[in-house]
């Protein structure tokens, strides 16, 4: 009885937390299928660029975009390759809150923290910028931004860099997840905040959200996702020529699919924590709640949950798990977090669980962890210190056991990560 109480409660606070946003908008259905021409031509897959009359046949559209999904699977590594940047650089300004809802105490956050940079109260804080190898229509958007939170000189000069890329949830603004970088520095792990495409700094002027990332365009939310996963990777490159020699990244929501798909092409990333974790793409935009507004546009065009799984398949997880687990991608060698919640309406819990048995199946080194809340009350007290707990202690464990190997100058098999024997005021001293 008390569990079926807790639980209303939860779907209750969740539903309202999920709907207090109300500039949300449906986009109709585009294909979009100029968003992926410039690759597929780029490699030699011209006979699967759809000419206009194919365009105009929405049943014509759906099946060569269905395929092209096909192309991409098949050619990840074309797909998710880049041509490493040569812009690099650090850049110093005051950090600003780019807020994506129109809440009176949003805009009251905005303006306080707009006016504390005037006044001069406000640090100015640092930012990787350089040019994405993956261009867009909308120039703000193709420079990549990432605060960056260099840890502390160690005083052991042999003690290797290591570093982890951090990238927020959909919607997140300029502020969201540096407390997880802070975190991280107190355990001696540097940190990137990547700003993902169209968020923050990054997004349009004429959007007051993150839309474009995941919308009702097929081909321009493929796209997105290939210049997250891009833009991760040349941030890699960039630690590494500041010496960085271990890497992880921690993604949230979006950002977790982002994070699975980058380090599925890039076996540098050993370190993964994924905090909520789904199976497809299109099944969460579908079942979700805060893409209730997507799933409307699809429908209304006639589509159904199946046909929007296989139009966004190059981008979902699942396609990929038997690479991330390979050789290829280093999967013997990672070390993976899986966090999940028993009440989410966003990324409702059986997609979670099917996350759990695949990585299961194919013998992950991975440790789930369990929130007892929905998506967006993670963000809540106290939820999100139970979830930051969970994160910081296993970045923590997992980047140590990683020293622990290059000391001992060997790579030794995975171990689970519940054997470290720690304590917790050692992981805070580092």
């Amino acid at each position: 009885m008390l569990k079926k109480r807790y639980a209303r409660w939860m779907y209750e606070w969740e539903t309202r937390l999920t709907t207090r946003d109300e500039n949300r908008v449906v986009r109709p259905l585009e294909w979009g299928f100029e968003w992926v021409e410039p690759f597929l031509a780029a490699n030699g897959f011209d006979a699967a660029i759809p000419g206009p009359e194919i365009a105009r046949d929405p049943a014509a559209a759906e099946a060569a975009m269905v395929h092209i999904n096909e192309l991409l699977i098949r050619n990840g590594e074309k797909f998710f390759g880049y041509e490493r940047p040569t812009d690099f650089r650090l850049e110093e300004r005051h950090p600003r809150l780019y807020p994506t809802n129109v809440r009176p105490e949003t805009l009251a956050q905005d303006a306080a923290i707009r006016q504390q940079a005037a006044e001069g109260t406000l640090a100015k804080a640092q930012f990787l910028r350089f040019t994405s190898p993956e261009q867009s229509p909308y120039p703000e958007n193709d420079i990549v931004n990432a605060r960056w939170y260099p840890a502390p000189a160690h005083k052991d000069p042999k003690r290797p860099k290591q570093a982890i890329v951090v990238l927020p949830q959909w919607n997140s603004d300029g502020f969201s997840h540096n407390a997880l970088c802070t975190l991280a520095n107190r355990m001696g792990v540097s940190a990137l905040r990547l700003s993902m495409p169209y968020h923050d700094i990054r997004r349009p002027a004429e959007l007051e959200r993150s839309d474009y990332s995941v919308s009702a365009n097929i081909g321009r939310t493929l796209h997105a996702c290939r210049q997250a996963v891009v833009d991760i990777r040349c941030c890699l490159d960039w630690l590494e020529e500041q010496g960085y020699e271990h890497f992880g990244v921690l993604g949230t929501s979006l950002g977790s699919c982002y994070a699975f798909l980058a380090s599925t092409f890039d076996k540098r990333i050993r370190v993964n924590a994924f905090n909520h974790a789904s199976t497809a793409f299109g099944d969460v935009t579908w079942a979700g709640q805060s893409t209730r507004h997507v799933k409307q546009a699809l429908e209304e065009a006639g589509l159904t949950q199946d046909r929007v799984r296989a139009l966004w398949s190059a981008v979902s997880p699942c396609s990929y798990y038997e690479r991330f687990a390979g050789p290829e991608a280093g999967g013997p060698d990672k070390r993976v977090l899986l966090v999940y919640a028993n009440y989410d309406l966003t990324f409702p819990l059986e997609y979670s669980l099917q996350v759990v048995e695949a990585f299961k199946r194919y013998g992950l080194n991975f440790e789930p962890r369990v929130l007892p809340c929905g998506h967006y009350t993670t963000g809540e007290t106290p939820y999100k210190y139970i979830d930051g707990w969970y994160l910081g202690w296993f970045i923590y464990r997992a980047f140590k056991v990683l020293r622990q190997e290059k000391a001992a100058g060997v790579r030794r098999l995975p171990v689970p990560l519940s054997a470290a024997q720690d304590t917790e005021q050692e992981a805070l001293t580092r």
